[in-house]
């Protein structure tokens, strides 16, 4: 249980993914989203998985997928999302994503959130909420601000404890892997490492 004094946990969603007739039907794509967050530690990075599927909902054929790499590769703007945002654009040789829906298993930061509405994907789906830089509704909600021109629908929560977990074990154990140790800023345990 929460207490005043106590951090909040990634993923903390007390709804079961069974029976949910909104969220149940994205646990696939959620699930390999996750698949690829659990190889990021390898290189250090934070564990957060995202898959592009193109259009046909959670049946829609997979675009591309991408996991936080900015250890990897020393960019800050790799994260999964922008990752595979970038794979799908590249697939479909143009850079709006109409029809697509971002799969991820963290709930996007800002810079995620932005890109994926102007990648103008119809929706984002997401596994566990980032309560110190969600951008879908948990600090800020960039995807459904009103006087954006595109808002993508957002499904939060799909398999959120087990999308949390991998982030809650990266930070306990002081991350792993051969990158960085964390700075002040991101010991916190910002999913994205901010």
């Amino acid at each position: 249980m929460r207490g005043p004094n106590r951090p909040p946990t990634h993923g903390t969603d007390p709804r079961p993914a069974s029976g949910d007739p909104l969220r149940d039907p994205w646990v696939p794509a959620v699930r390999r989203a996750l698949a690829e967050a659990l190889a990021a530690p390898a290189t250090g990075d934070v564990p957060v998985g995202a898959v592009v599927l193109g259009p046909g909902g959670p049946g829609g054929p997979v675009l591309a997928t991408g996991r936080n790499e900015r250890e990897a590769h020393g960019d800050p703007t790799a994260h999964a999302e922008v990752l595979a945002l970038r794979r799908a654009a590249d697939r479909l040789n143009g850079w709006r994503l109409t029809g697509c829906t971002l799969v991820v298993t963290l709930e996007p930061c800002a810079m995620c959130a932005g890109a994926a509405a102007l990648a103008r994907v119809e929706r984002v789906v997401y596994g566990a909420a980032d309560p110190k830089a969600g951008a879908a509704g948990s600090v800020w909600d960039l995807l459904r601000d009103r006087r954006a021109n595109h808002r993508p629908e957002v499904i939060p929560g799909v398999l959120a404890g087990e999308c949390g977990e991998p982030l809650s074990r990266f930070f306990r154990s002081g991350r792993s892997g051969p990158g960085p140790a964390p700075g002040p800023a991101e010991a916190g345990g910002n999913g994205d490492g901010i």
